[in-house]
C-alpha cells in the first residue's frame, strides 16, 4: 500500500509540475518581452532561477537534516542532467537549436568558470565560508553582465503584461517548486521501499527530480518555439546551482563531500560542460549532437548504478 501510495503522489506531482511549468514559460516570456528583455536573458535568469529552487531548497534541508553530502550530489547531478538530459532532449525534440550570438561571450564562460570553480574548491572535500563567498560573488557579475548592454526593443513594439501574467509567474514558480518536492520525497521514498542505496538516491533520484522543473520547462518552451529560452534555462540553472545551491546551504552548517563525487561526477561534470561549449561553438545543437548527449547520460547514469552496486 505504501508504494501504491507513493508512485500515486509522484503521478499527480508530475501531473502538476508540467502544468505549473506551461503557465511559468508563458508568464516569464510575457514579463519578460514587457519589459523589453530577449527570450535567451529570460531563460538565463527569470526562468533558470525559478527552476533552480528545487535543488536550493532540498540542498538547504539536506543540511538541517545531517545529510549534507547530498548538497554536492545534487548540484553535480543536476547539473549532468540539465546538460546531457534536458539539451539532449530539447534538440531532439527541436531538430536544430539555433543559439544567441553571444552564448560565448558572456554565457559558455561562466558556465566554464564555474565548473571549474567548483572543482578547485571542493577538491580538499572542504568549502569554506570564503569561497562561498566567491560563488555569490561570481552570480552578482553574472547577473550584471548578462544584463549589460542589453538592446530594449521599443516601448511601442512590446508586449504589454497584466498582473494576471505576473500572479501565475509567482503561481507557476510556486507549484514548479512544490510540486518537485513532492517529486523527489516520492521518489526518495519508493527508493527506501525497494531497497535501493543512498548514493543512487543522492546522485540519480535526487538530481533528476530537482532537475525536473528544467526538463518540463525547457521541453514547454521547445515545443512553443522558444529553443532559446530552453537553451538559457539549462546554462543558467547550472551556474544558479553551482554559485547558489552549492554556497547558501553552506551558512546553515558544514558540508560533507563524498571522495567519490571528487575522483568522479565532478570531473564528468567538467566534461559535459566542455563539450556543450564545443557543440555551441557554430551556433546551433543539432538533434545527432542531442543524441550524443542523451547517450552520455545514459552511460553516466549507468555508472551511478554500477558503483552503488
Amino acid at each position: 500500500m505504501d508504494l501504491l501510495l507513493q508512485i500515486s503522489i509522484f503521478v499527480g506531482a508530475i501531473a502538476a509540475l508540467l502544468w505549473a511549468s506551461e503557465r511559468f514559460v508563458a508568464s516569464a516570456e510575457r514579463v519578460g518581452l514587457s519589459l523589453g528583455i530577449s527570450p535567451f536573458i529570460i531563460g538565463v535568469t527569470i526562468v533558470a532561477f525559478g527552476t533552480s529552487l528545487p535543488e536550493l531548497a532540498t540542498s538547504i534541508v539536506s543540511v538541517l537534516d545531517g545529510t549534507s553530502q547530498i548538497v554536492i550530489g545534487n548540484v553535480v547531478g543536476s547539473n549532468i542532467t540539465n546538460i546531457a538530459l534536458v539539451l539532449g532532449l530539447t534538440a531532439v525534440v527541436v531538430k536544430t537549436i539555433d543559439l544567441e550570438d553571444d552564448l560565448w561571450h558572456i554565457d559558455i564562460p561562466f558556465l566554464w568558470g564555474s565548473a571549474f570553480l567548483l572543482y578547485f574548491t571542493v577538491m580538499d572535500g572542504h568549502l569554506s565560508l570564503f569561497e562561498c563567498g566567491l560563488f555569490l560573488g561570481g552570480i552578482v557579475i553574472f547577473l550584471a553582465y548578462s544584463f549589460k548592454d542589453q538592446a530594449k526593443a521599443d516601448a511601442a513594439d512590446r508586449p504589454t503584461a497584466g498582473w494576471k501574467d505576473y500572479l501565475f509567474l509567482v503561481l507557476g514558480g510556486a507549484v514548479v517548486s512544490v510540486s518537485a518536492s513532492y517529486v523527489i520525497a516520492s521518489i526518495t521514498a519508493i527508493s527506501v521501499i525497494l531497497n535501493i542505496a543512498p548514493s543512487v538516491i543522492a546522485l540519480s533520484a535526487v538530481a533528476v527530480g530537482t532537475s525536473l522543473p528544467e526538463v518540463a520547462v525547457s521541453l514547454a518552451a521547445a515545443r512553443k518555439g522558444k529553443a532559446s529560452i530552453a537553451v538559457g534555462n539549462a546554462i543558467g540553472s547550472n551556474i544558479f546551482n553551482t554559485f547558489i545551491v552549492m554556497a547558501v546551504p553552506r551558512f546553515f552548517g558544514p558540508l560533507v563531500i563524498p571522495p567519490e563525487i571528487i575522483t568522479t561526477y565532478l570531473p564528468l561534470m567538467i566534461v559535459m560542460t566542455v563539450l556543450l561549449g564545443v557543440m555551441s561553438n557554430n551556433g546551433k545543437i543539432t538533434r545527432w549532437e542531442g543524441w550524443v548527449l542523451l547517450l552520455f547520460y545514459a552511460w553516466y547514469f549507468s555508472a551511478i548504478i554500477q558503483e552503488a552496486g
